[in-house]
């Protein structure tokens, strides 16, 4: 939310079903614009008549996993919670783009598109940003090397099959290959695709500040109409051989929502294991209700 604010150019509501919790966030961010230097309005509801009208909205609703919890009962549950919202957001807003976060957020993205009944550039998944960010971090770290000058990107779905394409990673215009060993490549694509796990080994709970800042480039790209070429969790019908799910890949941003999907060239490996990553998110959404 705070990301979001610090933009300067929208009005920012948080809804929460916890009484008073997301009046309190939005007066605490309100209150640090005096001293960051922001003026949007943030305004916190456990309602959704204030987000009336959105042009943008980011869905986080949903549990994380609790002990003796399957996967299978996690999306159920997050079906549900989902469903609901995705539902109360379209009352109010039918003409948002919706930018899915909850998890599991490949099968969530299907839950929005299916409850808002939406065209598919119009609902879509933050993920291959976050994941893309924390491989970014490791090899800016392996290499020495400025974290803005490291080009990656990662694919598939939102978990441990997740894709990162060594092929299309480069430092400062320099293949990666050319730098790093073979083996701390894969140690650096296997922390990447368990990144999250670290994260909540370590806090206890997801995720936050990353999370935010990758969704509020998004919420940019739409809202400042910048066709950012930018890795979402998209509906494929026929890109890279994957029909009729939402698979991690490189879109083009822009006021629309989601205005193409880029094909990269991957290696045979590289689509090897983006069908097996597909394979693993079809699994999950095969959980969903009907």
């Amino acid at each position: 939310m705070q990301e979001l604010a610090r933009r300067d150019y929208a009005d920012v509501v948080v809804v929460d079903i916890k009484e008073g919790l997301p009046e309190g966030k939005a007066l605490d961010i309100n209150q640090a614009g005096a001293v960051l230097g922001y003026e949007p309005n943030v305004t916190g509801s456990t309602s959704y008549e204030p987000t009336a009208g959105s042009e943008v909205v980011v869905v986080t609703a949903g549990l994380p996993r609790q002990p003796g919890m399957s996967r299978d009962d996690l999306v159920t549950t997050n079906e549900k919670i989902v469903g609901s919202v995705t539902e109360q957001v379209v009352a109010q807003s039918p003409d948002a783009v919706l930018i899915v976060v909850s998890n599991p957020l490949d099968a969530m993205c299907h839950v929005a598109k299916k409850v808002s009944g939406f065209p598919k550039e119009r609902v879509f998944g933050q993920a291959g940003i976050l994941d893309s960010a924390r491989f970014q971090a490791f090899i800016a770290w392996e290499t020495g090397a400025s974290v803005k000058d490291v080009q990656a990107v990662v694919l598939g779905g939102h978990g441990d099959q997740m894709v990162s394409v060594v092929s299309a990673t480069t430092v400062g215009g320099v293949p990666l290959t050319k730098l790093v060993s073979a083996e701390r490549i894969a140690e650096m694509v296997e922390r990447t695709a368990k990144g999250g796990g670290e994260v909540v080994e370590l806090l206890g709970t997801s995720a936050w500040y990353a999370p935010g800042a990758a969704s509020a480039q998004m919420v940019d790209a739409i809202m400042l109409d910048e066709k950012r070429v930018l890795p979402c969790t998209a509906y494929l019908e026929g890109e890279y051989g994957i029909d009729g799910l939402y698979m991690g890949v490189p879109a083009k941003l822009g006021a629309q929502g989601i205005e193409a999907i880029i094909e990269l060239d991957l290696t045979d490996d590289e689509q090897a294991a983006l069908e097996a990553s597909a394979n693993a998110v079809r699994e999950v959404v095969g959980v969903l209700g009907s």
